[in-house]
């Protein structure tokens, strides 16, 4: 998630700002989820009203129309051929048909605001698409100022990271994207910050992870922009049009519903666990289509009824895990060592449970946070026509955004195994789709990889549990110090040239 809604998102102008319902002040998502949970409580009793303009799109660039415009002829021609929304994985299956009877419960934890390169590209897998690495054992990655001065990738100083920095708005993704060349990070609202990355000793649990459970090194986020368009990305393959962060309006609904109602009239269980902002709102997802949060209130639950549920053995069919979006979510200015131990703790309490042998958790990010990738991010399928809510379309819902981190845990996931397929968080929709032959939401979805070539159910390589490294707060308390004496020299001297 973005660290404010106000100018520092990189709205370019008042017109934008207003479309988009950024509210001034420099109000976090924090309040922006607060306002959502009581959208939804409105809705409940019938007392929101609409923000006046709040779906409709604003006008692109003569250039942004005309791509899009092409773009959108091409999709016609292009989705002729393809699978289309409402219709079923195994058209002569019934809905509903269990296709998988080896898993039994789908989880998902999706974290927040970090490319692939950031936390993994210095993982050194054998196969898996990181940094290349110079003679001195160090990126050779680097991004120029606008000077001409290069930044070269840096290991960030603490765990800390920076408060608003780096910057992943629509409009920042897209500088940082530079028509193909990944080369205006630095350029971007994003600043330097953006070319550091982490590695194993400070993320010791994830390096662990992802070198044993295989992973995806072409996982993109679904939107080259922010956290709340790509979270209803996992929830109905589409965000509506949304491409920023604001206040989501609750009387916008996807026409095909979302992934929880499609299970609902499969009859098939399942549960949104969160976490609490700043211990006092809970932190959904579901908060991003109001709606979901009056339909299926009898499915939130708090972090600890998931802890509890995996340790009986009695998780639902399908469930996302949300991490506290103020405290250990990894998005900025967050120490990533609480993010890491809270990953560890829901890992570990699905691997120590009885329903182990029956599980499969999808591990991944929501966007890149405005860190950098060196993988462009490749042609995507839209959705559907609704257009993109801001003044320069760009690509449209055309492109996905940067890659993020993805690994898939269970005991059935394939070994020494690294995926190259192309997903994205509709892959997951299309995951839950296929496992229970559920009718398509968008074109997206319908059409999405589905991550399948990450699990083998010929054998369960991964029935015993394997011994993962610890998070690091759990070895080393002294990375919290960075807490109180901030996050260190960013860029750090030397990696500037």
């Amino acid at each position: 998630m973005g660290a404010q809604v106000s100018d520092s998102n990189g709205l370019s102008s008042q017109r934008e700002r207003a479309q988009f319902g950024a509210v001034s002040g420099g109000a976090t998502r924090r309040g922006l989820l607060a306002s959502a949970l009581a959208a939804g409580a409105a809705l409940g009793t019938g007392a929101w009203r609409s923000a006046a303009g709040a779906s409709a799109s604003l006008a692109g660039s003569a250039a942004g129309q005309a791509g899009d415009e092409a773009g959108q002829a091409g999709d016609e021609v292009a989705k002729a051929a393809l699978r289309k929304p409402g219709s079923l994985p195994y058209p002569k299956l019934p809905a509903g048909t269990d296709t998988i009877p080896q898993i039994k419960h789908i989880v998902v934890l999706m974290m927040e605001n970090h490319s692939y390169d950031n936390h993994l590209g210095m993982l050194g897998r054998a196969g898996a698409d990181g940094f290349k690495l110079g003679k001195d054992g160090k990126p050779t990655e680097t991004n120029p100022y606008t000077g001409g001065k290069l930044q070269h990738a840096f290991r960030m100083p603490t765990t800390c990271q920076l408060s608003g920095k780096p910057s992943q708005t629509w409009t920042d993704s897209h500088i940082q994207e530079a028509s193909g060349h990944n080369t205006g990070f630095v350029r971007s609202g994003s600043g330097p910050v953006a070319m550091g990355y982490w590695e194993k000793a400070d993320l010791p649990f994830y390096y662990s992870l992802a070198s044993t459970f295989p992973i995806a090194d072409r996982y993109f986020c679904s939107v080259l922009g922010q956290t709340f368009p790509n979270r209803r990305y996992l929830l109905a393959a589409t965000s509506l049009g949304m491409v920023n962060d604001g206040v989501p309006d609750p009387l916008e609904y996807p026409a095909n519903g979302t992934i929880f109602d499609r299970l609902h009239k499969a009859g098939v269980s399942f549960a949104d666990y969160y976490s609490l902002l700043d211990g006092i709102l809970p932190g959904t997802t579901m908060a991003l289509f109001p709606e979901l949060l009056v339909k299926y209130a009898d499915h939130i639950h708090k972090i600890d009824e998931f802890l509890g549920a995996a340790k009986a053995g009695t998780l639902p069919g399908f469930c996302l895990v949300e991490p506290s979006y103020t405290k250990d979510s990894e998005e900025d200015p967050q120490n990533i060592a609480y993010g890491e131990q809270f990953a560890a703790s829901v890992i570990d309490a699905v691997m120590a449970g009885p329903g182990w042998e029956n599980t499969v958790l999808i591990w991944t990010f929501d966007e890149h946070g405005g860190y950098y990738d060196h993988v462009v991010p490749p042609a995507a399928l839209a959705p559907d026509d609704i257009a993109p809510h801001a003044s320069v379309a760009y690509t449209g819902f055309r492109q996905y955004g940067f890659r993020v981190p993805c690994a898939i845990v269970s005991p059935w996931a394939r070994p020494d195994y690294i995926s190259h397929q192309v997903f994205d968080h509709s892959s997951i929709c299309a995951l839950v789709e296929h496992k229970w032959n559920l009718p398509a939401m968008t074109y997206r979805d319908a059409n999405a990889n589905s991550m399948l070539d990450m699990l083998d159910f010929s054998a369960a390589a991964f029935k015993h549990p394997p011994k993962l490294a610890k998070p690091l707060l759990d070895t080393d308390p002294s990375a919290l110090a960075c807490n109180t004496s901030g996050p260190g020299t960013i860029p750090p001297p030397g990696s500037v040239s």
